[in-house]
């Protein structure tokens, strides 16, 4: 079987079970496993100018939302000459990566088309049925029921140890900060797994734009900040300048330095076998005392 993946979380999937010989090509975001992807040909390419400010990025975005225009484009040549048995794409988020309906309309163009595979998970189990999906699609259905049972084992020792906290702090989980994005689909209930009270985020539902100040009213004991399209480190280098602000400046988060940059391009935006290293870090962050040896490192903001 050959293979393109137009999503990292496909990737992932595919390299988790096996298949990474069966990748013929990856979208222009797809970076783990480094080694699996590492010279596979790039079939995507992105319009969103990824050394812009989170403002100017947002308005890029938005405009090509309104003018119904993709921010991606398929490599219609490279993707013919490869002759794929099935690709992989998404239907929850057009700002993500390819969605199935531009696919469609790309595949429509070639002499044969691939089998189309659209995976939409919005809560952690659809995330799990995704792998399952992925699975069966490829032929390693008893791989994949292994992924996926190793990972409710990991998700429900991450529940049992939320259960012993004397208390659940408050925590706002944001995706994106310039506008501020407050989190969705499963990133919510990953907070409320890990012991935490989800203030601005609805499980199940898309993510969606607050503003500062409905950051600080809400009063979060736990600010973390997840930016789904920077790495750690640029995210935590405008949350330094951010903390300043006064909706933010005096809450209790900010004076007990309890703000936190994570990576939401590997881990919390990325709906593949990772998640549950996202809860597994939620975890340590919101009961620091219980944290294993060897957990995930978290950067947190200094206090202004």
């Amino acid at each position: 079987m050959r293979i393109v993946s137009l999503l990292p979380s496909a990737t992932e999937i595919l390299c988790s079970l096996g298949l990474e010989e069966a990748v013929v090509a990856v979208s222009h975001s797809c970076d783990y496993p480094t080694a699996a992807v590492t010279g596979l040909p790039r079939i995507t390419a992105t319009r969103v100018p990824h050394d812009g400010t989170s403002w100017e990025i947002d308005n890029v975005v938005r405009g090509c939302l309104e003018n119904h225009e993709s921010l991606y484009t398929v490599d219609l040549e490279l993707l013919a000459s490869l002759a794929p048995d099935l690709v992989v794409t998404q239907g929850l988020c057009e700002v993500c990566a390819v969605g199935e309906r531009e696919l469609l309309r790309v595949i429509r163009q070639l002499p044969r088309g691939p089998a189309v595979l659209s995976l939409e998970p919005r809560t952690l189990s659809g995330v799990f049925d995704s792998i399952l999906r992925v699975g069966s699609a490829t032929g390693r259905r008893a791989a994949a029921d292994r992924l996926v049972g190793a990972l409710r084992r990991r998700t429900a020792t991450v529940a049992d140890r939320s259960k012993r906290l004397v208390s659940r702090p408050r925590v706002v989980l944001l995706e994106w900060l310039d506008p501020p994005i407050a989190c969705g689909h499963w990133n919510p209930e990953l907070v409320e797994l890990a012991g935490g009270i989800e203030l601005l985020g609805r499980a199940g539902e898309p993510s969606r734009g607050v503003t500062w100040d409905d950051v600080g009213r809400a009063q979060p004991d736990v600010l973390c900040v997840a930016s789904c399209g920077y790495p750690v480190a640029r995210t935590r280098a405008e949350l330094l300048g951010l903390v300043e602000k006064p909706a933010l400046a005096g809450l209790t988060c900010v004076a007990q330095r309890r703000v936190y940059a994570l990576d939401g391009v590997g881990l919390f935006s990325r709906p593949g076998p990772r998640v549950v290293e996202s809860l597994e870090l939620l975890a340590d962050i919101l009961d620091p005392g219980a944290a294993p040896a060897g957990s995930a490192t978290v950067w947190a903001v200094p206090r202004p």
